[in-house]
């Protein structure tokens, strides 16, 4: 697979979302192409991996929940941010445990935009390869990502923290660490912190 380190791939059904991101990333240097259906996007993206790619969740065809799904998104070298209105929160969560990097909110300002996408690029590059699997009860339920969240939390990272060190924001933080509590049962942070600490320090 072929990899394009300066390409924004845009997929959005909205004409005028394309164009304004379009513009915004052309003016900082990035090459950009747009997709208006999912099909088209997921059939490039197979092929060759951008810089990042901004995926609307509410596509024609294909929803931006079957994309993440059709990509495997959890393991695709890029970060695939999801552009989500107001509304959409739920479902923005579900997109971010279907692999999604983060979301963005629309409105959204270009400032932001740029900044979330410059942090996440820099993030991906810094990425170690897949770490030995940590040997506590449930930790191969978890995703990489979350195994990445876990250790920020188990350092003692607060959400912002770990959210600045990984790329992505603090209520991505929040819900990959819901998530987390969730398979591990874990009731709270300081259970959390047992249950991982507590068969590493005895195995």
């Amino acid at each position: 697979m072929n990899a394009d380190s300066e390409a924004i791939y845009i997929v959005d059904d909205d004409p005028a979302v394309r164009d304004a991101l379009s513009v915004l990333f052309n003016m900082e240097g990035f090459i950009v192409e747009t997709f208006s259906d999912g099909d088209t996007f997921v059939k490039s993206a197979s092929k060759t991996v951008p810089a990042c790619v901004m995926l609307d969740v509410h596509m024609p065809g294909r929803s931006g929940i079957e994309i993440l799904k059709a990509l495997n998104a959890e393991h695709y070298p890029a970060p695939i941010f999801i552009i989500s209105g107001q509304g959409d929160i739920p479902m923005a969560v579900e997109a971010i445990r279907n692999g999604a990097f983060d979301f963005i909110e629309k409105p959204f300002s270009a400032d932001t935009v740029l900044e979330r996408v410059r942090e996440s690029i820099a993030a991906m590059k810094q990425r170690t390869p897949e770490p030995a699997a940590p040997d506590f009860k449930g930790a191969d339920q978890l995703t990489r990502r979350e195994h990445e969240v876990l250790k920020e939390i188990t350092d003692g990272a607060s959400n912002k923290e770990a959210g600045r060190t990984l790329g992505i924001s603090p209520r991505t933080v929040e819900v990959h660490r819901a998530r987390i509590m969730e398979k591990l049962g874990a009731r709270n942070a300081a259970d959390l912190v047992r249950i991982v600490l507590g068969r590493s320090a005895t195995s």
